[in-house]
Order: structure tokens, then C-alpha cells, then sequence
């Protein structure tokens, strides 16, 4: 369970977070919590304007990590593990900074969460989405609020029920989860470098009160995705649940 890392790397004002992990950027809890720490210190530091989030490989991020939840025994571990997207998505609403997501492959799950919960998100055309929690006995609860805030009710129900379906990076530009969709990688990096360049030059005191503006409405979500944990713990401790990810996993 020492698998992948997370880094922060600060250039021109810049904080760089860039997660990984071997199974296609799926995310177990000790990477999640160190995301949510690394994100609340890149918050903390002075020297950082702007945070990019983004992930080394072809794949963004696979959402929870299947082994992890397979070896969940009790209601409390379940909670606990839920309870790590839950504190990335509020870490990330409460930071002081706007946090731009560089999507760069497909993402499932809890990293279609991590993007909903970034402030803008710009992305490559390989960068296709999907929901895939209500296939295996479950469902997007902790991510939901930050999903439907971001896209609205009609399109996380598409997704959601949806399960088993790509939508493409073009979809979720037109639904409002990306702002941005580039032909290449390359174009995307070249982009979101310039972008950040210019966020970090802005005035921090102005950053600040605008970014509170854009996430008013949200003060409950500590309880709120507190809740949702609970939901999905109950939920993926069924035989439902865990015959599915045994079967999936063989």
C-alpha cells in the first residue's frame, strides 16, 4: 500500500500537484490524503498564486481504487475511505486560490469529482468521463454535489444512470465540466501554462473574494459529503457490491 505519490513543484508563482498511481491513476486512501494535504499547503504558501492539478500518464484518474474498497471489513473503514474524496473536494472549494485541472486522459468516478471541484478545467480530446458507480452497487455521493454544481442536474442524471457509457471530452465541454478541450497534450500543456501565468499575476486579495463568490451556496458541504460517506459505506459493504468487484477484479 505504498504505491504512487503525490508532488507539489512551485515555477513562476505556479504550484504544480501532480498525482500517480500504477493502476491508471486509481486513488487509495493514503494518496487521497496526502492530495488533500499537499493541496492545503500549496494553499498555505505564499510563494503559490495558482495550483494546477494533474496526473503523469495516459489516464487522469480511475476514481477509487477497486482493491481498496474490495478489502473494506466494517462500516467505520468503509466511512473513512469515502471520507477521502470528500476532504480533496472540500480542501480544494476552501483553498484561498483558484485551482485549474489539466485533464489529459479519461476519467472515472471520483476524478470526474476532483474535476467538478476545480475551478476551471481544461482538457485534451482523450479526456472522456463516465460514472460507473451505480453498475457496481453503489453511486456518485460524495462526488454528486460537486458534479451537479458544476453541470447541473439533467447531466449528472445522464451520467449517472448512464453507468456503463463514455461521454466524450467534447460532451462534457458542452455540459460545462471542462472550459477548455485541445486537439494534443501538447497544445493542452502549452495552454494551461499560459493561463496559470496569467491567474498568478492577478491580485490575491481579488482571487480570494471572487473564488469565495463562485462557491457561495456551499458552507454545509463538510456535513453534507460527511453524509454521502456514510451512504456509500453502507452501500459498498453488500454482497452486491463486493461480488462485483471479486468478479471484476478476476
Amino acid at each position: 500500500m505504498t504505491q504512487g505519490t503525490v508532488n507539489l513543484e512551485i515555477i513562476n508563482a505556479v504550484g504544480y500537484i501532480t498525482f500517480f498511481h500504477p493502476s491508471s491513476n486509481a486513488m487509495p486512501g493514503y494518496l487521497l490524503k496526502q492530495l488533500a494535504e499537499i493541496l492545503q499547503q500549496a494553499g498555505n504558501n505564499d510563494h503559490v498564486k495558482v495550483i494546477v492539478l494533474q496526473s503523469e500518464g495516459r489516464t487522469f484518474c480511475a476514481g477509487a481504487s477497486f482493491d481498496e474498497l474490495l478489502a473494506l471489513d466494517n462500516f467505520d473503514q468503509a466511512v473513512e475511505f469515502f471520507m477521502g474524496f470528500a476532504r480533496v473536494i472540500n480542501t480544494m472549494r476552501q483553498l484561498p486560490k483558484f485551482v485549474i485541472t489539466k485533464v489529459q486522459g479519461k476519467a472515472v468516478g471520483g476524478g470526474v469529482g476532483l474535476i467538478a471541484a476545480s475551478d476551471f478545467s481544461m482538457a485534451s480530446v482523450h479526456a472522456a468521463v463516465k460514472l460507473s458507480e451505480l453498475s457496481i452497487g453503489i453511486g456518485p455521493y460524495v462526488i454528486g454535489p460537486a458534479v451537479k454544481r458544476k453541470i447541473g442536474t439533467a447531466a449528472i442524471s445522464e451520467l449517472s444512470i448512464d453507468a456503463a457509457t463514455w461521454h466524450t471530452a467534447y460532451w462534457a465541454r458542452e455540459k460545462g465540466l471542462f472550459a477548455k478541450v485541445y486537439d494534443t497534450n501538447d497544445e493542452l500543456n502549452k495552454e494551461v501554462e499560459i493561463l496559470a501565468g496569467k491567474l498568478a499575476g492577478y491580485d490575491p486579495e481579488a482571487t480570494r473574494i471572487l473564488k469565495r463568490e463562485l462557491w457561495s451556496d456551499t458552507e454545509n458541504w463538510d456535513n453534507l459529503l460527511a453524509e454521502k460517506a456514510r451512504i456509500s459505506a453502507r452501500l459498498v459493504l453488500r454482497d452486491f457490491t463486493r461480488d462485483f468487484l471479486k468478479k471484476f477484479k478476476k
